[in-house]
């Protein structure tokens, strides 16, 4: 049968998605390619090529088969990787299921639009709440309420710390209940918390709520990568992250505008600016999190509800979906997205030493660029800038980090290089951290001088969503990765805590021992991500060793009888 037949035979939504004898004369066999040999890794092979990065697509065949090979493809892996009856969707695997370039496409817009969306728009409420601080010290937030800037650096260094210490607790609840559920009830905790800032009187309320605040936000976002690891391969991760990133970066330019006009407030009811900033944004966030309910699926086969009979995919479309996915990295069917960790589950993905490096990247990756974002907003007010203007000049910063974020996504998957992408941020940093750190004073060089470089160095390439999407691909089970998730940003977290109180009271305003800091740490990151490359390559190659020392019948019995479970089988390969 050809690719032309196969895209006029009719196709019952409640059938299978092909035939005994399609597949038995190779009609629909995968893009012209032999199975995999047995055993063989899965390959790290380009997704879509209609989505290609170098736009190589064109001239592929939109109606070409697009089902990828995979251990699927053997009758011995097969059985090896079925889907357990536990698995939500294994009502819809089918190994024999073949579809087109055609449908896939559609079906990835639709989740894109459906999911992916929502998903930036929960972090674009998210950033509002955080990062609004930032705005309300435009507005002499920190005189108004008797606060030093050693008391900011406390609140932030709570707010961290709280943070942190909600991640892992937050992971587990979300893997009981449902990220469907537990993200929507975070969004209405903290944005509670939010508009309470209101009615902040002084040192002691200002640091109760951020550590709230912080507390109410951890775990969202290893939460939020699990649930989109649900609908989405392993090559389209990283890109869909970046884009979730760009919300944050969209967020801190809407907020700019926002508190622009917010903070001219002032003076209304008798209270300041600052207060309406919080309230409102809270409200905002607020109605995010209650439509949150509505609009969180539980999973590709879950869509359908007492308020949506229909759900929003066909039941060809719901197998498709879960065969691309799991074709992709079969590791996710080994657990229910409500099924819970037990202790040993979590000690187990704790003790995952392969992880290790990422996690350490994760710790120093953002010190660097860390002290000068967060003290951006006042250091422009000691340039002499008023509140307008500063909310204003920190726009630039934001659009230069938002394109470098998409940059090095996209290069990220143009050289099939992690370490590749990220040590980009580093590189950036050195040489602008050495500039900062020669300034004598604004009125030698100049404001806007000072201002240029600055603004470049918190334009930063903003990695962290490959390296969230990197932890996740290597953790390579559904366990370990609902782990990884909180541990690599708990290690985040913990480096913003240390960050956060390089600047110092009396190093201000130049920072000069500061900088001498960052300058020693950038460096120091660059070896970091070189032996992180080399790590995982040897480790790979130590693999490839041994598994290609093995004869057919050795590999198909270790595939049958194995214990080695998720990055720890010698037929996974970790990318790097």
């Amino acid at each position: 049968m050809s690719t032309a037949l196969l895209r006029q035979k009719p196709v019952d939504d409640n059938s299978s998605l092909t035939s005994d004898d399609d597949v038995k004369s190779g009609a629909l066999s995968v893009l012209d390619e032999k199975p995999l040999p047995l055993g063989a890794p899965i390959p790290d092979r380009p997704a879509n090529p209609f989505r290609s990065i170098l736009g190589k697509g064109s001239k592929v065949d939109l109606d070409a088969v697009a089902t990828q090979p995979s251990v699927f493809d053997d009758p011995t892996t097969l059985e090896a990787y079925r889907p357990p009856p536990q698995y939500e969707n294994t009502h819809r695997f089918d190994p024999n299921a073949r579809w087109t370039w055609r449908e896939e496409n559609k079906i990835v817009r639709r989740i894109d639009l459906r999911i992916m969306l929502w998903a930036a728009i929960m972090f674009f409420a998210l950033d509002l709440d955080r990062s609004n601080i930032s705005q309300a010290n435009a507005d002499n937030f920190l005189p108004d309420l008797k606060l030093s800037t050693n008391d900011f650096n406390l609140g932030n260094t709570l707010f961290r710390l709280s943070f942190l210490l909600a991640e892992l607790p937050s992971q587990l609840v979300s893997k009981r209940v449902g990220p469907d559920v537990w993200i929507p009830c975070q969004m209405v905790l903290w944005s509670i918390v939010s508009m309470s800032q209101f009615w902040l009187s002084g040192r002691k309320s200002f640091l109760a709520c951020r550590f709230l605040l912080g507390f109410c936000q951890g775990g969202f976002i290893p939460d939020v990568v699990l649930y989109l690891s649900y609908f989405f391969t392993k090559r389209e991760l990283p890109i869909r992250m970046a884009y979730f990133w760009v919300s944050n970066y969209v967020a801190d330019i809407v907020a700019a505008f926002l508190g622009t006009g917010i903070l001219r407030m002032r003076g209304i009811g008798g209270k300041e600016g600052w207060r309406y900033l919080f309230l409102l944004e809270g409200i905002m966030t607020l109605l995010v999190g209650i439509a949150s309910f509505f609009l969180m699926p539980p999973g590709p086969t879950q869509t359908k509800t007492w308020f949506r009979p229909k759900g929003w995919f066909s039941d060809r479309e719901e197998v498709i979906m879960v065969n691309r996915v799991l074709r992709d990295d079969p590791s996710k069917s080994d657990m229910h997205n409500r099924e819970g960790l037990s202790i040993g589950m979590i000690w187990e993905s704790i003790c995952d030493w392969k992880l290790w490096p990422i996690y350490a990247l994760g710790l120093v990756h953002m010190m660097p660029v860390g002290p000068p974002q967060i003290y951006l907003t006042l250091s422009l007010r000691n340039l002499g800038f008023d509140t307008t203007q500063t909310n204003l000049l920190t726009i630039p910063s934001v659009v230069i980090g938002l394109v470098m974020l998409l940059f090095t996504a996209y290069l990220s998957e143009m050289v099939n290089s992690r370490v590749t992408a990220t040590i980009v941020l580093q590189v950036w940093a050195l040489p602008l951290l050495v500039a900062l750190y020669t300034f004598r004073g604004i009125n030698i060089e100049g404001p806007w001088v000072y201002y240029a470089v600055v603004t470049l160095v918190t334009g930063f390439p903003y990695v962290h969503p490959i390296q969230v999407a990197w932890a996740s691909r290597n953790s390579y089970s559904v366990k370990t990765r609902t782990i990884s998730a909180s541990l690599y940003n708990m290690f985040v977290q913990t480096g913003a805590i240390v960050y956060a109180n390089i600047y110092r009271a009396d190093d201000a305003p130049l920072y000069k021992r500061g900088n001498r800091q960052l300058i020693a740490i950038a460096s120091m990151n660059i070896f970091l991500y070189i032996s992180t490359h080399f790590f995982y390559k040897f480790l790979n190659a130590r693999r490839d060793k041994k598994w290609n020392s093995w004869s057919e019948k050795e590999k198909s019995e270790y595939i049958q009888n194995t214990t080695d479970v998720g990055n720890s089988r010698l037929d996974f390969r970790f990318a790097y």
